[in-house]
């Protein structure tokens, strides 16, 4: 490569860390030289170069969504061994994740039964799912959600702990048990 060749793509590839598109930074000299030597037009090239910063951001932001979720990554629904539990309906479970519009609705997806029935994993695997169709997940335990609200209020930021639960589409909060409030006890009477 020839030194004004060399100084074309370190200004481009300033250019690009400026505008935030690393996947075309990374693809840029490649895809540019193939374009010389395949006689491609201007246009193919930049539909290229765009469609994969387009592609890597969606996976990226998939990614981002999935690790933020607290899901377990191995309880899929690809795992979940239907025939274990017949109360549960293959067809009920792929047409929830399907149609998610229950979720828009504010509607209530509700899993009962003993410990260790696969209740967690269903619905890991129905967050999986629907973080796939692009929605957005959290699954916590009831008593880690509970602390958290509870330090927020105590810390006076609780508003602003609510609006980031706010964000997420679908919130599965496992291992629902009684919890107990601490209250302070009345001062006893004495006689």
């Amino acid at each position: 490569m020839s030194p004004a060749a060399l100084s074309a793509d370190g200004r481009l590839g300033m250019i690009l860390t400026e505008l935030r598109l690393p996947t075309i930074k990374r693809l840029a000299s490649e895809l540019c030289d193939r374009s010389d030597s395949e006689g491609w037009s201007a246009r193919q090239l930049l539909e290229r170069l765009f469609e994969q910063e387009v592609l890597e951001r969606e996976t990226r932001r998939f990614e981002r969504k999935r690790a933020q979720s607290g899901l377990s990554p191995d309880k899929r629904l690809s795992t979940f061994d239907f025939s274990a539990v017949p109360a549960v309906s293959r067809a009920q479970v792929t047409a929830l994740v399907e149609a998610h519009e229950w979720l828009d609705e504010g509607a209530n997806l509700l899993a009962f039964g003993p410990p260790g029935s696969g209740k967690s994993h269903l619905l890991s695997g129905v967050g999986h799912a629907l973080i796939d169709a692009g929605r957005r997940v959290l699954f916590t335990r009831c008593s880690d959600l509970v602390q958290r609200l509870q330090a927020a209020r105590r810390d006076l930021r609780l508003p602003q702990e609510l609006a980031k639960l706010d964000r997420f589409d679908l919130l599965i909060l496992d291992d629902l048990s009684y919890v107990r409030a601490i209250r302070p006890r009345p001062p006893s009477s004495s006689n």
